[in-house]
């Protein structure tokens, strides 16, 4: 049997009969190398990370355009540090699945060191700093999760913990944000060196985030006279320190029993799937689709990797802007958000399920072609036709990704207002189109709606996914039940500006998806009437 350890990759022959790409480059060395001089720290160990990140690094070292290799550092679930990094020697097996169930294994060996930045922990923290002092680091990435950059809650006061960290000052941060920022100090003190730190998550505007974070940490702490106002200049002076937008696409859902199954039948052990105390699902494996998009804003202060060389793309602000508005507010995201709470709805588990409904199918080649394509922004280095295009003929439709609307519908209160508010906004500015003629794009937020009520279309009750805002959504709809047109505040709802970005009344749609909500809950089998119903009268 063959196990993820680099005593193990000595056995080339074994790896390579199982069909696994290996390092091209001497691990060990590479290791020393980055002891020596660290260039790139990664904040975010997960799976889009060592499946997307560290594999485009790999091609690098692979080529002999890097010396280097990334250290990982998990700043939430510290297990997977403790489970998934240590007890693997940090190498990762990456499974890229394409839609005719082919497998495209590479043994995954760019990430060198993994860390915690847990303070309990001395020797790690010691070797962050020691890492942030150094004048040759480059870069730190994040993908943390949108979650990750926020200070402020709903109510828009300081998190509990944000407020401890400002009380505390720099030497006792316990947020992300504020240890970034501690981090960064340290490096200001040591020698004011420059470097660049790069968002990679999902999320409109990363790297603005990203620097709103680490700043106002910064600003809180000279206000309390832990820091100097020369330490907050450093921050915002781009000649030293700078925050570029990028976007990244990719699906990197939980690892799959099937997957897991094929490697123990390759000769692999230890494939076991691990699921954390932070509810984290991963794996020594990364089961990813094929396709892959990291478009980044080319502003470094003091060099980078030559990942132009691995497939990312580099260039200037605004096309990055416009790449990630295509995306997230027309030809993915919006889509993904439709077929989550109908799929939870209808009972669907698998996303690439749904693809195979015609009337699901239907409602998100509506919102995208139909209604988002005739506003997109078009960011004219890819083509938004054929994004989408590949999106649903290619992306959603691969049953080899074991992605699931439960975990797509998490947090969508936080997402509604860029993935449909946008495109209805879009709408209102032109004079030539109206709001108020969209089908889908309200069929989707009346879903949503539904959704809400907790019950599916068979009348049976389910599990909602976790959302900031669910408890206070949910009060608007006491009372509703199946079978009746019983009262609610959907109107608190639809009318809320902070929700979708407009108030769907005032633009002339809010009715329109209150009578969709009340139709879908007829009784049982009403979600999917209503759907066929108005996808059928558009036509």
């Amino acid at each position: 049997m063959m196990r993820l350890s680099r005593s193990s990759l000595q056995n080339e022959s074994a790896w390579e009969q199982a069909g696994i790409a290996l390092p091209q480059f001497n691990i060990g060395q590479v290791t020393r190398a980055t002891a020596e001089k660290p260039e790139w720290i990664h904040f975010g160990a997960g799976n889009i990370f060592r499946g997307f990140v560290a594999n485009a690094h790999q091609k690098l070292l692979n080529s002999g355009k890097a010396d280097t290799g990334i250290i990982a550092v998990e700043s939430f679930d510290f297990e997977m540090i403790d489970r998934v990094y240590k007890p693997y020697d940090n190498l990762t097996l990456l499974v890229l699945m394409n839609a005719k169930g082919e497998f495209e294994q590479t043994l995954i060996g760019s990430i060198v060191e993994a860390i915690t930045a847990d303070r309990s922990r001395s020797e790690d923290y010691n070797r962050l700093v020691e890492v942030f002092e150094h004048p040759g680091l480059q870069l730190a990435s994040f993908t943390i999760t949108e979650k990750g950059y926020s200070l402020k809650g709903p109510d828009g006061q300081y998190l509990g913990i944000v407020q401890q960290d400002i009380a505390k000052g720099p030497e006792q941060a316990v947020h992300v944000m504020g240890i970034v920022a501690s981090l960064a100090y340290k490096r200001f003190c040591q020698g004011a060196y420059p470097m660049t730190l790069v968002s990679m998550d999902n999320c409109s505007h990363n790297g603005d985030k990203l620097k709103n974070g680490v700043v106002t940490m910064a600003r809180e702490w000279a206000g309390q006279g832990f820091v100097g106002e020369d330490f907050v200049a450093y921050l915002e002076d781009e000649r030293k320190i700078t925050f570029p937008l990028s976007m990244i696409d990719k699906i990197t859902p939980r690892p799959s029993e099937s997957v897991r199954e094929a490697l123990l039948a390759e000769g692999l052990s230890d494939m076991e799937l691990i699921v954390t105390a932070k509810n984290t699902y991963t794996a020594p494996f990364v089961n990813a689709e094929i396709s892959e998009y990291l478009v980044i804003e080319d502003k470094f202060t003091n060099g980078r990797p030559a990942l132009e060389a691995a497939g990312i793309i580099f260039t200037d602000r605004d096309t990055v802007n416009n790449i990630e508005t295509m995306k997230v507010t027309t030809c993915l995201n919006p889509l993904h958000t439709a077929l989550a709470v109908c799929g939870c709805l209808l009972g669907y588990t698998l996303i690439a399920d749904e693809m195979g409904d015609p009337t699901l199918r239907k409602l998100v080649e509506v919102i995208g072609y139909d209604e988002g394509l005739p506003v997109v922004v078009d960011p004219l280095i890819m083509s938004p036709r054929q994004f989408l295009d590949e999106v649903l003929n290619e992306r959603f439709a691969n049953p080899y990704i074991p992605d699931t609307p439960q975990r797509i519908a998490t947090d969508t209160s936080q997402k509604v207002g860029i993935r449909f508010g946008e495109t209805i906004k879009s709408y209102v500015k032109r004079d030539d189109l109206n709001p108020a003629e969209l089908t889908a794009i309200p069929l989707a937020i009346a879903a949503w709606c539904r959704y809400l009520v907790g019950i599916d279309d068979k009348g049976e009750a389910f599990q909602l996914s976790p959302d900031p805002l669910l408890e206070p959504l949910q009060a608007h709809l006491q009372g509703v039940v199946l079978g009746g047109r019983a009262s609610s505040n959907i109107q608190g709802i639809l009318g809320d500006e902070r929700i979708f970005g407009v108030n769907l009344y005032e633009v002339g749609l809010g009715s329109k998806i209150e009578g969709m909500f009340y139709e879908m809950l007829a009784g049982p089998g009403a979600v999917r009437r209503t759907l066929e119903k108005h996808l059928e009268a558009r036509q």
